[in-house]
């Protein structure tokens, strides 16, 4: 594999889903879903050269997983299969329109058997940008050491390395994110957290600027602050900027953050300055969020100015 513009590693899972209860049974249909393979396709589809790291069952389910990836234009060249270990599953179900719910059944898969060995070779080969995420730590010690190992060598050889803190509470608690999570930001140059997700790189109940101000201290270029609805926050030496979200109607929120994540590390390797990179990331979290799916409503380049002062309901011909 070839030096590419995006390295990402992690779990990709099948991703079953329910239009409904769960418990009354009914029709689920297949996904790929992932935080680290959302944000490949993000970029891959914006036109960059991105490819995704990880551990893959030996079996349909490891084969769909490559499938899909390999069709929306991702390097899987480093994947690794894995004979003995079954590919992690996550279900969604639909409890209402605002609320959807999450199972996973990923213990002991083979995704959560990453190690360095996985990712020493993709690293050695080098990328501009490594995309990390709060995610793959939580997976098991392998996954942890294997993330901490990439971020210290991709900063060292000189790759911005990006961290997406990305909790999910159903893998491990705050306090053992925080003891992980908070070293790994010395390797990162830029680090990308929801607002409740930010003391999880800092002391427990620590505000936004005292976070902001010590993560900068340690180095890392500029923290992004994920606000939902509201648009984004951008801190850097020179100041603060925010950038409001493109109005859309929201139909399926999984997956926004990713695309969020993908829609600035776009604009990054284009070259944009910090107000081009926001309002490229907004306008893909805005696709993601318009459309059903975790990555499949999002925009190739072409595509990014549809959205520039639409109005609900239109219709381009």
């Amino acid at each position: 594999m070839t030096a590419v513009d995006l390295l990402t590693f992690g779990e990709s899972l099948v991703s079953l889903r329910s239009a409904g209860p769960l418990a009354l049974g009914g029709a689920l249909t297949m996904h790929l879903a992932g935080a680290e393979s959302n944000v490949a396709i993000g970029l891959a589809r914006l036109g960059h050269r991105a490819a995704w790291v990880g551990r893959v069952s030996d079996d349909e389910l490891g084969e769909y997983v490559l499938r899909q990836l390999r069709a929306e234009g991702v390097r899987v060249d480093g994947v690794t299969t894995d004979p003995a270990r079954p590919a992690g599953l996550m279900f969604l179900e639909r409890r209402t329109a605002d609320v959807t719910r999450v199972r996973y059944h990923r213990t002991g898969s083979a995704g959560s058997a990453l190690s360095v060995e996985d990712v020493r070779t993709p690293i050695a080969e080098g990328a501009r940008v490594l995309h990390l995420t709060g995610i793959t730590p939580a997976l098991s010690g392998s996954a942890r050491d294997a993330a901490t190992w990439a971020a210290e060598a991709a900063s060292r050889s000189g790759t911005l390395v990006c961290l997406d803190v990305n909790y999910r509470a159903r893998l491990w608690t705050r306090e053992a994110a925080r003891a992980t999570l908070t070293p790994l930001t010395a390797y990162a140059s830029l680090v990308i957290a929801s607002a409740d997700e930010l003391d999880l790189v800092d002391e427990p109940g620590a505000d936004e600027s005292t976070v902001v101000a010590r993560l900068l201290t340690r180095g890392v270029r500029t923290v992004l602050v994920k606000l939902g609805a509201d648009g984004a926050r951008a801190h850097t030496r020179q100041g603060v900027r925010h950038v409001a979200a493109v109005p859309v109607t929201a139909v399926d929120t999984v997956g926004a953050g990713d695309a969020f994540s993908a829609g600035y590390l776009s604009g990054h390797l284009d070259g944009l300055d910090l107000d081009g990179r926001l309002r490229r990331a907004v306008t893909v979290g805005a696709f993601a969020v318009a459309g059903h799916g975790d990555w499949e409503g999002l925009p190739r380049r072409a595509e990014l100015s549809l959205l520039d002062g639409h109005e609900t309901g239109s219709t381009i011909r």
